[in-house]
């Protein structure tokens, strides 16, 4: 099965406040090996544009510190299933720990 992982990032570990990241680590995976890994820009935060915009690019799933309940929503209304509470570690150990189904998440540390 062919999941694509996004994780917002800030010098290339977890970003903690998803909208205000500076990149998005995208890892394609299938079979539970890692694919492909890219980096991308996104655009302005505005609310709701980022779930909209990471579907588009056929994400699948989104690995998180904190993000607002009204994201989780639209990735979910998406088909995005969505990993809160992540630590702020590389993107590379979490997507590592994702495919070997030993991610740690927490709770949610955003209030929007």
């Amino acid at each position: 099965m062919k999941q694509v992982i996004a994780i917002p990032t800030s010098n290339n570990c977890l970003c903690q406040h998803f909208g205000h990241c500076e990149k998005f680590a995208v890892f394609q995976v299938e079979d539970k090996v890692i694919q492909g890994e890219t980096y991308i820009t996104p655009p302005p935060h505005q609310p709701g544009v980022l779930p909209i915009w990471l579907a588009s690019k056929g994400v699948t799933h989104v690995i998180a510190g904190g993000i607002g309940h009204k994201a989780i929503a639209l990735f979910h209304d998406k088909g995005i299933q969505v990993f809160t509470g992540a630590g702020e570690v590389p993107a590379k150990m979490l997507i590592e720990d994702f495919v070997n189904g030993s991610l740690k998440t927490g709770s949610n540390s955003c209030d929007h």
